[in-house]
């Protein structure tokens, strides 16, 4: 993970400077911050105390440099047990039954809407004043705030199949959240500390500087500031130090947080950043592609790899259709190439590039001009609550930078472009209002709001009858040839892959099993698995007194593939050979390549 940013360069600095004080501090000037000189009682700044002297005599400077440690220790410790405390609560209503479920995010609510200062100050004089009253104090008035954060989290976990799957065997709720939640969401909790021990610091300065903090002959920085508060209109220089290091440690842990939760965030890791295993070498870019994947990968904890070593190129103008079974990592794979890849899925690839730049290279500005993207459910993809010409001027306003009236014009033209009636009554519709069809047709506008160089249509058509998706269909290809676009078509209807696409892409376990021109579809394609899934669908010369032929057995899941071909156990042609070695993609004629031993 590298710091890019100045502001995230600028808290490293800081909290790194903040770390080495608290180390070397105490033993380099300690003996000058406990030194009594009766002779130098209260004066102010001076070549032999630059920030004064406190009511003993004692160097201002020297007790400032060795606070460091004990005040960091101080946060340390309120940040853990804040920490702990906060994620025991908001993890705990992702596995207790309803009622406890409720009881406890009613609590939580209560807690954050207590001011947090009022809540450290009741704890501190509840448990007694001093060091441990502040921590417990302040780690009470961060505790409301990591809960509310842990339960967010842990609601995205909780309803996960393999949670599920725990609950139906019967596993104790405990090894549930230890287990199943607490692992999957420890990262941005993780990430989350460094934020939380800036506000502890600071909230801990105000403890002490309130009195109700650390005490003499303790001091920490708080207490420094709360000593020479009183002779600030006179000798300010003495409530410099301690307020300079009290703001400067507090930046620096809020920036360094800040900067380490928006690196983790991004999702769309290259060879160069991700792992020590880099991928094979993808050799050289082609400046003719629109899309260029190289060795694509999608792993997930656990060593769940649902997507591995895919490669494909798309050109302009080209439609490459994705296929398979539902399962094989199609989705993934273009979720992957949008940067859309939920946490804590890491993507690798040895070139993930869109128009000849690396997409992690891209800006999100950049990003969402030049791609687009249409799912299989446009009420997904359109807020209810808005208008449809409204959600699509605001792609022409945030990514373009286009006034209101120019961004309306422009929706309505798009909405027009894609073919449907009356385009300005469209736009002031909500999408409930509309077909499914017109739908789909507002969510391919506002994807061409701006000039997408590739397109990715994500089974767009499954929800809809024959008639509108061949509408859909032929839409699609209509903007490809008008705009000279690449699209990638992901679909497990191989018919209708086989009627739009120029190319065909079939995946199977994550894996590409076979790529070849959409024209060998139907007559030489040479994968077992391609031939099977052509084989399955019925056509008007099937004998219809015979079953339907289907593939036997099912695909396995992400973490059941071996190290052999995935298909072999339910391939009539596999070996032992292919049970054991992972067959490579090969040249197969022209433009095509097939992974299979026995081809």
């Amino acid at each position: 993970m590298r710091l890019r940013t100045p502001a995230a360069v600028a808290g490293a600095v800081l909290v790194t400077l903040m770390v080495v004080l608290a180390v070397v501090g105490p033993p380099i000037w300690g003996a000058a911050a406990e030194k009594i000189d009766a002779g130098a009682i209260l004066q102010g700044a001076s070549a032999a105390h630059p920030l004064g002297t406190d009511n003993l005599g004692r160097d201002l400077l020297a007790r400032v440099l060795v606070a460091g440690r004990f005040s960091l220790l101080l946060a340390l410790a309120a940040t853990l047990f804040g920490a702990a405390v906060g994620t025991v609560l908001g993890a705990l209503p992702s596995v207790l039954p309803v009622r406890g479920a409720r009881f406890v995010t009613g609590a939580v609510n209560a807690l954050v809407a207590f001011p947090g200062l009022l809540l450290a100050m009741f704890t501190a004089v509840v448990t007694g004043l001093g060091a441990k009253g502040a921590v417990l104090g302040i780690g009470v008035a961060i505790a409301p705030g990591f809960a509310r954060f842990t339960q967010t989290l842990a609601a995205t976990v909780a309803g996960a199949d393999y949670v599920a799957a725990a609950r139906m065997l019967g596993v104790p709720r405990m090894r549930i959240l230890t287990g199943h939640v607490l692992p999957n969401i420890a990262e941005p909790l993780i990430l989350n500390l460094s934020q939380a021990l800036g506000g502890a610091l600071l909230g801990l300065a105000g403890m002490s500087f309130l009195g109700l903090g650390v005490q003499p002959p303790a001091f920490d920085w708080g207490r420094l500031l709360f000593d020479g508060f009183g002779r600030i209109y006179v000798t300010p220089e003495v409530a410099l130090g301690p307020a300079l290091a009290v703001a400067l440690a507090g930046i620096g842990f809020n920036l360094l947080g800040d900067a380490l939760a928006k690196a983790a965030s991004r999702t769309a890791v290259h060879a160069r950043e991700a792992g020590p295993a880099a991928p094979p070498d993808p050799g050289e870019p082609d400046p003719k592609a629109v899309l260029e994947v190289k060795d694509l990968t999608v792993t997930f904890p656990g060593g769940v790899t649902p997507v591995r070593g895919v490669s494909l190129t798309v050109g302009p103008g080209q439609i490459a259709g994705l296929v398979g079974e539902s399962g094989s990592g199609k989705s993934l794979t273009a979720a992957a190439i949008g940067g859309l890849v939920p946490y804590p899925g890491v993507v690798t690839a040895g070139r993930l590039a869109l128009a000849g730049q690396e997409i992690s290279e891209m800006s999100p500005k950049e990003l969402g001009t030049a791609l687009a993207m249409v799912f299989q459910d446009p009420m997904a993809s359109l807020n209810p609550a808005l208008k449809v010409g409204g959600q699509l001027a605001e792609v022409a306003i945030v990514h373009q930078g286009s006034g209101k009236a120019e961004a309306h014009q422009r929706a309505v033209d798009r909405l027009g472009h894609v073919r449907l009636p009356a385009p300005e009554r469209v736009a002031r519709r909500h999408p409930h209002e509309l077909s499914g069809g017109m739908r789909q047709r507002a969510v391919i506008a506002m994807g061409l709001m701006g000039t997408p160089r590739l397109l990715i249509a994500d089974e767009p058509t499954t929800a809809l009858d024959v008639t509108v998706q061949r509408q859909i269909l032929k839409l699609l290809r209509e903007v490809t040839d008008e705009t000279g676009a690449a699209a990638l078509f992901i679909s497990h209807d191989i018919a209708v892959v086989g009627e739009l696409c120029d190319v065909v892409v079939v995946m199977y376990a994550g894996r590409v099993v076979e790529h070849l021109p959409v024209e060998r579809l139907a007559t030489g394609a040479a994968h077992p698995y391609t031939r099977a899934l052509i084989d399955s669908l019925p056509d008007m010369e099937t004998d219809r007194s015979l079953p339907l032929a289907s593939i036997p057995g099912r695909q396995p899941a992400p973490s059941d593939v071996g190290d052999g071909c995935a298909f072999a156990a339910r391939c009539e042609l596999a070996t032992a050979r292919c049970a054991g070695e992972r067959p490579p993609l090969t040249s197969y004629g022209k433009a095509h390549q097939v992974a299979c031993w026995e081809v």
